[in-house]
């Protein structure tokens, strides 16, 4: 989410490393209360056949808005439902062009305190944010929560988001306008509905591959050691390839999105 946006919910449980015990999804108290908040976000993932809501309380949202750190308190529950699927188990879309949910699968939570995060290695901490993972009924997921890197990891390199990678939707950035998918161009890559389109590209040695963005979610491309910059809906990215060979890419924040570049002369 924002809470692991990118995975279904996969956070941290009391581990030890070097010694020094550390504090995980024991901290966060399952989100009884995520509906007194105000959701921020939602998701379509065709990809994994899911909808999901992002919520937080109302003074997390206004003090963002306002341009100030995410404070200290803040709540961040992502909410992950199934839907409503036809014959052939595609994802039916409502009169609003949204998936129609069904039932509520699993939440995960991001909760941010003044001093959390002290127990973790430098490698690790993501400030002052702790995370945890619930099921549908809101019980701790005890087979989620034995993960203790997933989320670290995928929230690491967004330090400059304060590590929440939704912060684009919690602050009122996010472009609201939709993106038709552009027309095929032979060293670009389209990303709609949590695909790469194409999904393998072949470039000669010193051309750019770029990438434009046109789901209503951040994605990064992550290749070969190297990152792209977050790209919101509407937005590109360029990487170099200079050496031949076979380059298998990800989104880092959605790692079932799988593509290639192939290089050679």
């Amino acid at each position: 989410m924002t809470v692991c946006i990118s995975h279904t919910a996969a956070l941290v449980i009391a581990s030890t490393v070097a010694g020094a015990a550390l504090a995980g999804p024991e901290k966060i108290a399952p989100p009884y209360n995520y509906l007194k908040g105000e959701r921020y976000g939602t998701v379509d993932r065709p990809d994994i056949k899911q909808y999901r809501e992002f919520f937080t309380q109302a003074e997390v949202i206004e003090a963002v808005r306002k341009g100030k750190p995410v404070p200290s308190g803040a709540v961040i529950t992502l909410v992950q439902w199934s839907v409503e699927t036809d014959a052939e188990g595609n994802p039916i879309k409502g009169p609003d062009g949204r998936f129609v949910k069904r039932e509520v699968i699993g939440a995960a939570v991001m909760e941010k305190r003044t001093g959390w995060g002290t127990e973790y290695p430098a490698e690790w901490r993501n400030g002052e944010w702790e995370y945890a993972a619930f099921t549908a009924d809101l019980r701790p997921n005890q087979k989620a929560n034995a993960n203790t890197k997933v989320c670290f990891d995928c929230h690491k390199p967004h330090e400059k988001l304060d590590y929440v990678i939704t912060l684009s939707k919690l602050n009122g950035t996010f472009p609201a306008a939709t993106v038709a998918k552009p027309a095929a161009a032979p060293t670009q890559v389209s990303i709609a509905g949590f695909v790469f389109g194409p999904g393998k590209i072949n470039v000669a040695p010193g051309q750019s591959v770029s990438w434009i963005n046109t789901d209503d979610s951040p994605h990064q491309i992550s290749v070969a050691g190297r990152k792209t910059d977050v790209m919101l809906r509407g937005q590109k990215a360029a990487l170099s390839f200079d050496q031949e060979g076979l380059f298998d890419y990800i989104c880092s924040l959605h790692p079932t999105m799988k593509g290639q570049v192939e290089v050679k002369k």
